[in-house]
């Protein structure tokens, strides 16, 4: 899948979205990358389909308005099309991977997203 249809999987994903949750985000921005580099002191081998970077509403207090960037969601494409054969495929694993990353947004935790089902 080229870049372009990534993309466009990816806006198409992002439709399916609740659309509760989407009004609910507050100042956030959500980028493709086509892969995870593992930071200093990470497993080398980590692969990650999305990352959020930011500071959760539920830590947030008036100091943080104050010039603050967006909070940032990034989508891997490479890891993503490395585990699905179809644009369908893509389109899903996309949205379940961005409702993971915005319940990091809203202070949910890797833990509790499991016990969820959105781990």
């Amino acid at each position: 899948m080229s870049p372009e249809d990534f993309e466009a999987a990816v806006s198409d994903a992002l439709q399916l979205i609740p659309p509760k949750a989407a009004s609910a985000m507050d100042n956030v921005a959500i980028f493709i990358e086509d892969d995870y580099t593992p930071q200093p002191g990470e497993d080398p081998d980590t692969v990650l389909l999305g990352l959020y970077e930011g500071v959760p509403l539920t830590e947030r207090d008036s100091w943080w308005e104050a010039g603050s960037l967006p909070d940032r969601i990034t989508i891997f494409r490479q890891p993503i099309l490395n585990i699905c054969s179809t644009r369908q495929e893509v389109i899903d694993e996309v949205a379940i991977t961005v409702v993971h990353e915005i319940a990091h947004h809203f202070g949910i935790d890797d833990d509790r997203l499991h016990e969820l089902g959105w781990g």
